[in-house]
Protein backbone atom coordinates (compact mmCIF):
# COMPACT_ATOMS: atom_id res chain seq x y z
CA UNK A 1 0.00 0.00 0.00
CA UNK A 2 2.74 2.43 1.17
CA UNK A 3 4.48 1.36 -1.79
CA UNK A 4 1.39 2.49 -4.31
CA UNK A 5 0.78 5.16 -2.53
CA UNK A 6 4.68 6.65 -2.83
CA UNK A 7 4.47 5.74 -7.01
CA UNK A 8 1.56 7.67 -7.13
CA UNK A 9 2.92 10.91 -5.39
CA UNK A 10 5.62 10.50 -7.58
CA UNK A 11 3.88 10.75 -10.74
CA UNK A 12 1.96 13.65 -9.71
CA UNK A 13 5.17 15.75 -8.13
CA UNK A 14 7.13 15.14 -11.75
CA UNK A 15 4.52 16.64 -13.52
CA UNK A 16 4.40 19.41 -11.12
CA UNK A 17 8.20 20.00 -10.94
CA UNK A 18 8.06 20.43 -14.82
CA UNK A 19 10.20 18.42 -15.96
CA UNK A 20 10.51 18.99 -20.00
CA UNK A 21 10.23 14.92 -20.54
CA UNK A 22 8.63 15.85 -24.49
CA UNK A 23 5.51 16.42 -22.89
CA UNK A 24 3.36 20.30 -22.63
CA UNK A 25 4.31 22.75 -21.29
CA UNK A 26 2.02 23.41 -17.86
CA UNK A 27 0.64 25.99 -18.99
CA UNK A 28 -0.22 24.47 -22.07
CA UNK A 29 -3.92 23.64 -22.82
CA UNK A 30 -4.40 20.59 -22.25
CA UNK A 31 -5.43 18.13 -25.03
CA UNK A 32 -8.85 17.18 -25.51
CA UNK A 33 -9.64 13.92 -24.08
CA UNK A 34 -11.96 11.53 -26.54
CA UNK A 35 -15.21 11.21 -26.00
CA UNK A 36 -16.21 8.37 -23.71
CA UNK A 37 -19.24 5.68 -25.03
CA UNK A 38 -22.66 6.87 -23.85
CA UNK A 39 -24.15 5.52 -21.06
CA UNK A 40 -27.12 3.51 -21.14
CA UNK A 41 -30.50 5.48 -20.82
CA UNK A 42 -31.66 4.84 -17.60
CA UNK A 43 -35.17 3.20 -18.37
CA UNK A 44 -37.75 6.15 -17.24
CA UNK A 45 -35.29 9.08 -19.19
CA UNK A 46 -36.84 10.31 -22.12
CA UNK A 47 -34.75 9.13 -25.28
CA UNK A 48 -34.24 12.74 -26.24
CA UNK A 49 -32.48 13.40 -22.39
CA UNK A 50 -29.17 14.66 -23.02
CA UNK A 51 -26.07 12.57 -21.56
CA UNK A 52 -24.46 14.01 -18.39
CA UNK A 53 -21.01 15.46 -18.22
CA UNK A 54 -18.87 15.26 -15.67
CA UNK A 55 -18.40 19.08 -13.98
CA UNK A 56 -15.75 21.08 -15.44
CA UNK A 57 -12.48 21.21 -13.30
CA UNK A 58 -12.10 23.54 -10.92
CA UNK A 59 -10.31 26.89 -11.67
CA UNK A 60 -6.72 26.84 -9.57
CA UNK A 61 -6.63 30.37 -7.91
CA UNK A 62 -3.29 32.14 -8.61
CA UNK A 63 -1.44 33.48 -5.62
CA UNK A 64 -0.83 37.56 -5.74
CA UNK A 65 1.47 40.09 -4.63
CA UNK A 66 0.76 41.35 -1.32
CA UNK A 67 -0.61 45.65 -1.61
CA UNK A 68 1.21 47.19 0.51
CA UNK A 69 -1.03 50.47 0.17
CA UNK A 70 -3.84 48.42 1.88
CA UNK A 71 -1.88 46.11 4.25
CA UNK A 72 -2.84 46.65 7.70
CA UNK A 73 0.36 46.19 9.65
CA UNK A 74 -0.92 45.85 13.03
CA UNK A 75 -3.64 43.55 11.95
CA UNK A 76 -1.03 41.23 10.28
CA UNK A 77 0.86 41.29 13.34
CA UNK A 78 -1.83 40.62 15.41
CA UNK A 79 -3.00 37.54 12.45
CA UNK A 80 0.78 36.44 12.82
CA UNK A 81 0.74 36.34 16.49
CA UNK A 82 -2.29 34.10 16.67
CA UNK A 83 -1.25 31.86 13.74
CA UNK A 84 1.94 31.01 14.93
CA UNK A 85 0.57 28.52 17.95
CA UNK A 86 -1.40 26.28 15.50
CA UNK A 87 1.61 25.48 13.29
CA UNK A 88 3.53 22.01 13.42
CA UNK A 89 6.68 21.52 12.10
CA UNK A 90 8.47 18.49 11.00
CA UNK A 91 11.24 18.78 13.99
CA UNK A 92 10.13 20.74 17.01
CA UNK A 93 12.09 23.93 17.82
CA UNK A 94 12.96 23.93 13.96
CA UNK A 95 11.52 25.19 10.74
CA UNK A 96 13.46 22.97 8.14
CA UNK A 97 13.82 24.53 4.77
CA UNK A 98 14.10 22.92 1.33
CA UNK A 99 16.15 24.81 -1.00
CA UNK A 100 18.54 24.52 -4.11
CA UNK A 101 21.68 26.48 -3.52
CA UNK A 102 23.00 27.00 -6.32
CA UNK A 103 20.61 30.06 -7.74
CA UNK A 104 22.08 32.87 -7.08
CA UNK A 105 20.96 35.64 -5.73
CA UNK A 106 18.30 33.80 -4.81
CA UNK A 107 19.86 30.93 -2.26
CA UNK A 108 23.87 30.35 -2.69
CA UNK A 109 26.51 29.50 -0.91
CA UNK A 110 29.72 31.38 0.12
CA UNK A 111 32.46 31.26 2.71
CA UNK A 112 31.63 33.53 5.58
CA UNK A 113 34.27 33.42 8.41
CA UNK A 114 35.97 30.33 7.20
CA UNK A 115 32.48 28.26 6.90
CA UNK A 116 30.24 27.51 3.92
CA UNK A 117 27.54 29.42 4.11
CA UNK A 118 23.85 29.42 2.45
CA UNK A 119 22.54 32.59 1.92
CA UNK A 120 20.26 34.66 -0.63
CA UNK A 121 17.04 36.54 -0.38
CA UNK A 122 14.88 33.68 -0.55
CA UNK A 123 16.89 32.09 2.77
CA UNK A 124 16.51 35.59 4.39
CA UNK A 125 12.68 35.13 3.91
CA UNK A 126 12.91 31.55 5.55
CA UNK A 127 14.67 33.24 8.74
CA UNK A 128 11.93 35.32 8.92
CA UNK A 129 9.64 32.88 9.09
CA UNK A 130 11.83 31.01 11.18
CA UNK A 131 11.68 33.68 13.59
CA UNK A 132 8.19 34.56 13.67
CA UNK A 133 7.98 31.45 14.97
CA UNK A 134 10.28 31.42 17.94
CA UNK A 135 12.41 28.15 16.11
CA UNK A 136 15.46 27.89 14.53
CA UNK A 137 16.31 27.67 10.37
CA UNK A 138 17.23 24.32 9.61
CA UNK A 139 18.07 24.29 5.78
CA UNK A 140 18.10 21.25 3.33
CA UNK A 141 20.21 21.61 -0.14
CA UNK A 142 18.95 19.18 -2.17
CA UNK A 143 18.81 19.16 -5.95
CA UNK A 144 15.68 21.12 -7.32
CA UNK A 145 14.13 18.07 -9.07
CA UNK A 146 13.60 16.80 -5.90
CA UNK A 147 12.19 19.48 -3.75
CA UNK A 148 8.41 19.13 -4.37
CA UNK A 149 8.61 15.62 -3.36
CA UNK A 150 10.14 16.10 -0.14
CA UNK A 151 7.71 18.48 0.75
CA UNK A 152 4.89 16.29 0.00
CA UNK A 153 6.82 13.70 1.38
CA UNK A 154 6.87 15.55 4.74
CA UNK A 155 10.55 15.78 5.22
CA UNK A 156 10.98 19.54 5.26
CA UNK A 157 8.32 21.96 6.30
CA UNK A 158 8.68 24.57 3.28
CA UNK A 159 10.45 24.98 0.06
CA UNK A 160 11.42 28.31 -1.01
CA UNK A 161 13.94 27.92 -4.10
CA UNK A 162 12.35 30.58 -6.59
CA UNK A 163 9.53 28.76 -7.03
CA UNK A 164 6.88 30.37 -9.87
CA UNK A 165 3.32 28.85 -9.40
CA UNK A 166 1.96 27.13 -12.05
CA UNK A 167 -1.61 25.31 -12.36
CA UNK A 168 0.25 21.91 -12.10
CA UNK A 169 2.46 22.65 -9.47
CA UNK A 170 -0.66 24.01 -7.65
CA UNK A 171 -2.65 20.26 -8.09
CA UNK A 172 0.18 18.82 -6.27
CA UNK A 173 1.38 21.82 -3.49
CA UNK A 174 0.15 24.80 -2.11
CA UNK A 175 1.95 27.87 -2.67
CA UNK A 176 1.82 31.28 -0.69
CA UNK A 177 0.94 34.54 -1.94
CA UNK A 178 4.03 35.83 -4.40
CA UNK A 179 7.02 37.40 -2.36
CA UNK A 180 8.80 39.22 -5.03
CA UNK A 181 7.88 39.40 -8.95
CA UNK A 182 10.40 38.76 -11.51
CA UNK A 183 11.15 38.39 -15.22
CA UNK A 184 12.65 35.97 -17.35
CA UNK A 185 15.92 36.54 -19.75
CA UNK A 186 17.89 35.06 -22.26
CA UNK A 187 21.59 34.64 -21.04
CA UNK A 188 24.13 34.87 -24.14
CA UNK A 189 27.52 35.67 -25.51
CA UNK A 190 27.85 39.09 -26.19
CA UNK A 191 29.79 37.98 -29.26
CA UNK A 192 26.30 36.43 -30.38
CA UNK A 193 23.90 39.66 -29.57
CA UNK A 194 23.96 41.17 -33.11
CA UNK A 195 22.72 37.35 -34.87
CA UNK A 196 20.18 37.01 -33.04
CA UNK A 197 16.65 39.18 -31.61
CA UNK A 198 14.21 37.27 -29.42
CA UNK A 199 14.32 33.66 -28.42
CA UNK A 200 12.04 32.92 -31.36
CA UNK A 201 15.65 33.01 -32.98
CA UNK A 202 17.09 29.90 -32.20
CA UNK A 203 15.98 26.83 -34.43
CA UNK A 204 17.39 23.90 -35.97
CA UNK A 205 21.10 23.70 -35.15
CA UNK A 206 21.17 25.86 -31.76
CA UNK A 207 21.81 24.84 -28.50
CA UNK A 208 19.15 26.60 -25.74
CA UNK A 209 19.91 25.72 -22.29
CA UNK A 210 18.08 25.61 -18.27
CA UNK A 211 17.52 24.40 -15.02
CA UNK A 212 16.42 21.09 -15.21
CA UNK A 213 12.72 20.96 -13.94
CA UNK A 214 12.44 24.55 -13.75
CA UNK A 215 9.89 27.28 -15.42
CA UNK A 216 12.59 28.08 -17.43
CA UNK A 217 13.25 25.09 -19.39
CA UNK A 218 9.87 24.69 -19.72
CA UNK A 219 10.34 28.11 -21.63
CA UNK A 220 13.01 27.02 -23.59
CA UNK A 221 11.01 24.41 -24.94
CA UNK A 222 7.76 26.32 -25.54
CA UNK A 223 9.46 29.55 -26.99
CA UNK A 224 12.27 27.50 -28.87
CA UNK A 225 10.83 24.25 -29.81
CA UNK A 226 13.14 23.51 -32.81
CA UNK A 227 16.02 24.15 -31.41
CA UNK A 228 17.89 21.24 -29.39
CA UNK A 229 17.60 21.77 -25.67
CA UNK A 230 19.96 21.09 -22.85
CA UNK A 231 18.84 20.71 -19.45
CA UNK A 232 21.39 20.65 -16.15
CA UNK A 233 20.52 20.97 -12.40
CA UNK A 234 23.20 23.66 -11.59
CA UNK A 235 22.99 27.11 -13.30
CA UNK A 236 26.80 27.80 -12.94
CA UNK A 237 27.39 24.58 -15.33
CA UNK A 238 25.11 26.09 -17.82
CA UNK A 239 26.65 29.79 -17.89
CA UNK A 240 30.03 27.64 -17.99
CA UNK A 241 28.64 25.63 -21.03
CA UNK A 242 27.50 28.83 -22.42
CA UNK A 243 31.05 30.17 -22.45
CA UNK A 244 32.83 27.34 -23.85
CA UNK A 245 29.77 27.50 -26.71
CA UNK A 246 28.72 23.95 -25.30
CA UNK A 247 24.79 26.00 -25.30
CA UNK A 248 24.33 29.49 -27.86
CA UNK A 249 21.86 30.44 -24.99
CA UNK A 250 20.37 30.26 -21.79
CA UNK A 251 16.80 30.92 -19.97
CA UNK A 252 17.50 32.61 -16.57
CA UNK A 253 15.73 34.47 -14.04
CA UNK A 254 16.93 38.45 -15.21
CA UNK A 255 17.79 38.90 -11.30
CA UNK A 256 20.27 35.88 -11.94
CA UNK A 257 21.10 36.79 -15.59
CA UNK A 258 21.93 40.23 -14.37
CA UNK A 259 24.18 39.10 -11.94
CA UNK A 260 26.54 37.14 -14.61
CA UNK A 261 26.73 40.25 -16.98
CA UNK A 262 28.25 42.17 -14.47
CA UNK A 263 30.91 39.59 -13.46
CA UNK A 264 31.40 38.09 -16.69
CA UNK A 265 32.75 40.99 -19.70
CA UNK A 266 31.60 37.22 -22.48
CA UNK A 267 28.05 37.64 -21.32
CA UNK A 268 25.10 39.81 -22.48
CA UNK A 269 21.49 39.36 -21.86
CA UNK A 270 19.53 39.08 -24.87
CA UNK A 271 16.09 39.74 -24.58
CA UNK A 272 13.36 39.03 -22.10
CA UNK A 273 11.23 35.94 -22.21
CA UNK A 274 7.46 36.86 -21.90
CA UNK A 275 5.40 34.69 -19.43
CA UNK A 276 2.44 34.87 -18.09
CA UNK A 277 3.20 34.49 -14.26
CA UNK A 278 6.85 36.08 -13.15
CA UNK A 279 6.28 35.57 -9.25
CA UNK A 280 7.67 33.55 -6.40
CA UNK A 281 6.18 31.82 -3.42
CA UNK A 282 6.74 29.85 -0.60
CA UNK A 283 5.80 26.00 -1.07
CA UNK A 284 4.24 24.20 1.58
CA UNK A 285 2.90 20.85 1.94
CA UNK A 286 -0.82 20.19 0.32
CA UNK A 287 -3.52 20.74 2.67
CA UNK A 288 -1.52 22.08 5.21
CA UNK A 289 -3.36 25.28 5.86
CA UNK A 290 -1.98 26.45 9.27
CA UNK A 291 1.32 26.43 7.59
CA UNK A 292 0.05 27.83 4.86
CA UNK A 293 -2.00 30.19 6.46
CA UNK A 294 0.96 31.75 8.45
CA UNK A 295 3.48 31.94 5.77
CA UNK A 296 0.89 34.19 4.04
CA UNK A 297 0.86 36.16 6.88
CA UNK A 298 4.82 36.67 6.82
CA UNK A 299 5.14 37.29 3.74
CA UNK A 300 2.51 40.10 3.98
CA UNK A 301 4.58 41.80 6.50
CA UNK A 302 7.45 41.58 4.80
CA UNK A 303 6.26 42.96 1.61
CA UNK A 304 4.37 45.52 3.35
CA UNK A 305 7.34 46.71 5.62
CA UNK A 306 10.14 46.61 2.96
CA UNK A 307 12.27 44.08 4.87
CA UNK A 308 11.81 41.77 1.87
CA UNK A 309 13.07 44.04 -0.63
CA UNK A 310 15.81 44.64 2.08
CA UNK A 311 17.02 40.98 1.52
CA UNK A 312 16.82 40.78 -1.98
CA UNK A 313 19.13 44.41 -2.35
CA UNK A 314 21.42 42.53 0.16
CA UNK A 315 21.23 39.57 -1.59
CA UNK A 316 22.12 40.82 -4.93
CA UNK A 317 25.32 42.89 -3.28
CA UNK A 318 26.40 39.61 -1.61
CA UNK A 319 25.53 37.83 -4.63
CA UNK A 320 28.07 40.33 -6.83
CA UNK A 321 30.77 39.79 -4.78
CA UNK A 322 30.46 36.22 -4.87
CA UNK A 323 30.36 36.04 -8.77
CA UNK A 324 32.90 38.52 -9.22
CA UNK A 325 35.11 36.58 -6.94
Amino acid sequence: MMKKLFASLLAVLMIASLAACGGAPANSPAPSAPASPSAPASSDAPSSQPESSAPPAAEVTMPTYPDAATVDLAAVEAEIKELAPKVKTVTEGKLVLATSADYSPYEFHIMKDGVDTIVGFDVALAQAIANELGVELEIKDIPFDSILLEVNLGSVDVAIAGFTPTPARLEAVDMSHLYELQSQSLLVRKEDVGKYKSIEDFGAGTKVGAQTSSIQEELAFAKAPNADHVSIQAIPTLVVDLQGKNVDAVVMETAVAEGYVKAQDDLAILCEVPYESNGKGVVVKKGNTDMLNFVNAVVTKVVANGDMQKFIDEANAISDQSISG
